[in-house]
């Protein structure tokens, strides 16, 4: 029997950009932070499950304030821990200058026990993906069949609507073919606007790539079938012997890099899903402002209920 799609929620970041806990800050009317209104729109789509993944740090904080409004959610809400040393081969040395967990790869291998072999869907806690992005990847997740390759998704955006006017973005810019499926995704960290246009820099601003403003970019936005988690799993130890010496206080293990990994193997294919869909999301405290402007607006169209996301 093919499993029900799950949502799963990233919300382990620290929000070092932003300053603070921003998969908490409210930017509805009651209360809401963007997470409720995700969470809101895939119950929509179909979604029933969800699950959260947290640090402990945070936990007490989150239950709080999202967690406690999500009592009245109707989905099930499940909750999962990254945590440093969570998931780590055995006797491995955690470098002692080491704040921050592994990576967004790492952080969905943290909720294994809880996504078991479901299809699911990942999404970050501080972005507005918008209601199209759910629909497409619900209806994608509730057919997908891994065949002689495993068969993905991503929801793709264009890269004009998701910058933002307060400094550099990380987008995962995609390569596609006529096909509409992706050939290759490179991180890129550091991302800008400019008077001219939008571009990128690796070496700390030396030099500068312009970017056209319709690249396809990936907002880790993606629907995995049950073999993506095994995966990761796999490959993960590789990343802490390989990659994180040579960066032992940032070395990050990234969703894009294992795709990538899985795409230049011939393993995988991945379908780039478009929303039409205008991206929110608060990379900086600066953005707040717009993207309150911009839910409040879709409230008082009728898109979300006025008298607060869950109340009856």
């Amino acid at each position: 029997i093919m499993k029900k799609p799950i949502l799963v929620v990233m919300a382990a970041g620290m929000g070092s950009r932003y300053g603070g806990l921003k998969q908490i800050d409210p930017v509805g009317d009651h209360g809401e932070a963007i997470l409720d209104y995700s969470l809101y729109d895939a119950h929509e789509a179909g979604f029933e499950t969800a699950v959260i993944i947290i640090k402990e740090a945070i936990r007490e904080d989150f239950m709080e304030t999202v967690g406690r409004r999500l009592e009245k959610c109707p989905m099930e809400i499940r909750y999962a821990y990254q945590e440093m040393d969570k998931m780590l081969p055995e006797g491995y040395p955690i470098p002692p200058e080491r704040k921050k967990p592994w990576g967004t790869s790492h952080c969905v291998l943290c909720a294994r026990e809880e996504i078991g072999d479901a299809p699911f869907a990942v999404i970050n806690s501080d972005d507005y993906y918008g209601k199209d992005a759910f629909r497409v990847i619900f209806g994608f997740l509730s057919k997908a069949r891994d065949g002689e390759k495993y068969h993905y998704a991503m929801v793709g955006y264009q890269l004009g609507k998701t910058v933002t006017d307060h400094g550099s973005v990380a987008r995962g810019q995609c390569e596609v073919d006529g096909n509409g499926l992706l050939t290759g995704i490179h991180e890129r960290t550091r991302i800008e606007k400019y008077p001219g246009g939008i571009h990128y820099t690796e070496d700390g601003g030396e030099s500068w790539v312009d970017v056209p403003e319709d690249t396809t970019v990936s907002m880790n936005f993606w629907g995995f079938t049950g073999s993506f988690i095994p995966e990761i799993a796999a490959r993960f130890p590789n990343f802490l012997k390989n990659v994180v010496p040579g960066n032992p206080v940032k070395a990050e293990d990234y969703l894009p890099v294992t795709v990538e990994a899985l795409l230049s193997e011939g393993k995988a294919q991945v379908e780039v899903l478009h929303s039409a869909d205008q991206w929110f999301g608060v990379t900086y405290a600066a953005d707040k402002p717009a993207v309150v402007a911009a839910l409040a607006e879709k409230t008082a169209r009728g898109e979300y209920p006025r008298n607060g996301l869950w109340e009856k």
